[in-house]
């Protein structure tokens, strides 16, 4: 009989449509987890705590097939799966949209100065004009990061004109590969980072990048906080060298609290909510896994399988 461990979390979206002859295993603890794990066929073991979940993992030695919730498995032990053989599904697309208008809101929250808005209530203060001028109409975006977020950022900054230019290996319409965008940062009014955490990925926006920026442009993160150089970011915040950086992720996370991050009036810090501002994520979660669960015991390939050589 097939042995599946997952958090008890999901429990109750998924068990009245479990088949019967899966043996299931709940835990509610890391420490239950580990206690399962190496029975473990089937594992979903998503923990906030990235450290615990990845020596879980390790831990079941059985494992054929792992799911998550996470859109990114850099905080799993990829090297140990791959040479085990493991079939890795992740949560690709399950908060797409939700991030996508995260990104619209990061863009027109900067351009309209909508930070000074809020001040300004909280002052009981009626502005007479308005803080930010600029419009999203005509204005360029470069977008690193093409999967399912980019697609669905593409399409809402497509509503509102603004000039799109995709990075992908691909080529394609309005589209740069990963050796040409660099040099042509300086065309750009927006910089959007989309990418997945990997080992090419890591500083891909650094000292030099910043400095190929125009004063004007905006950076915004909705990717890993590793893909930019945050010391770099911060020196280019505070000497205005780049307008403004609306960061949903940061390094480390929870950023502390004595960070000069928080305190710069033109990097606006988000506490990487994106994903989480919506209340279908578990509930989408659930169905992909059941449908994966079918495809899984009919012999059926899994979809999004992750690629353990590319960490994505």
């Amino acid at each position: 009989m097939t042995i599946a461990v997952m958090s008890a979390l999901v429990r109750p979206l998924i068990e009245t449509q479990l088949p019967p002859d899966l043996d299931v295993r709940w835990f509610m603890t890391k420490e239950e987890a580990m206690a399962l794990a190496p029975i473990a066929d089937i594992g979903w073991f998503d923990m906030y705590d990235k450290n615990d979940m990845a020596e879980t993992i390790s831990a079941a030695t059985n494992l054929k097939w792992l799911n998550s919730i996470y859109a990114g498995v850099d905080g799993m032990p990829i090297p140990q799966l791959r040479d085990r053989g493991v079939m890795v599904t992740n949560g690709a697309g399950i908060n797409a949209i939700t991030i996508a208008e995260y990104v619209v809101m990061g863009m027109l929250t900067m351009a309209k100065g909508y930070r000074d808005v809020v001040h300004a209530q909280a002052r009981h203060d009626w502005l007479q004009d308005s803080p930010r001028k600029i419009e999203l109409f005509g204005s360029k975006a470069l977008l690193l990061g093409y999967g399912a977020i980019g697609k669905l950022i593409e399409e809402r900054l497509n509503a509102f004109q603004v000039d799109m230019t995709i990075v992908r290996r691909s080529a394609g319409p309005n589209t740069l590969g990963p050796d040409q965008w660099r040099e042509k940062l300086g065309e750009f009014d927006w910089i959007i980072l989309a990418v997945p955490a990997t080992a090419e990925t890591d500083g891909m926006i650094g000292k030099t990048e910043l400095a190929a920026m125009k004063p004007t442009a905006r950076i915004v993160n909705i990717a890993r906080g590793s893909v930019i150089d945050q010391d770099a970011l911060v020196a280019a915040l505070k000497s205005r060298q780049i307008a403004e950086a609306f960061l949903d992720v940061t390094t480390p996370e929870p950023l502390p609290a004595e960070n000069p991050l928080w305190d710069l009036p033109n990097a606006h810090v988000t506490m990487h909510l994106s994903g989480r501002a919506q209340d279908k994520m578990f509930v989408r979660a659930a169905q992909r896994f059941l449908e994966n669960l079918a495809r899984y015991r009919a012999g059926d390939a899994l979809t999004p399988l992750v690629n353990l050589d590319l960490g994505y």
